[in-house]
């Protein structure tokens, strides 16, 4: 295995994570259709990922525990930040330096962890 190609998270409720992807962070939607899923592309680079309706029953599961997408940034962490807290976005800590770059954490409404990378 050389690389990931693709990501999807299973989502409780399609239209409220469509809109913090899109509305909150920024995400673009894709050209690409699926009744059961949202396709994005970020708007500043190339990263392709989903969000879908279940695959299956996730009654009393909790989500998001465990998993973290990572994506690189190309503007200043801090300004990201910023309008991260603007816009009410539950963020895990402050930045931090990692020894891939700068991080931070926010998380969807579903519990995933989105980590933002300006790399050194």
């Amino acid at each position: 295995m050389r690389k990931l190609d693709f990501a999807s998270l299973q989502v409780r409720d399609l239209e409220v994570s469509k809109a913090f992807y899109t509305n909150k962070l920024g995400f673009e939607l894709s050209e690409m259709k699926n009744p059961e899923a949202c396709i994005f592309k970020y708007n500043i680079g190339e990263a392709v990922f989903a969000i879908r309706k279940p695959i299956g029953n996730l009654d009393g599961k909790e989500l998001g525990i465990g998993a973290s997408l990572w994506f690189a940034i190309d503007e200043k962490i801090e300004e990201l930040q910023n309008r991260l807290t603007e816009k009410e976005i539950p963020l895990l800590g402050t930045i931090k330096n990692t020894p891939f770059g700068k991080t931070l954490m926010a998380k969807d409404p579903d519990g995933y962890i989105i980590t933002f990378l300006e790399t050194n």
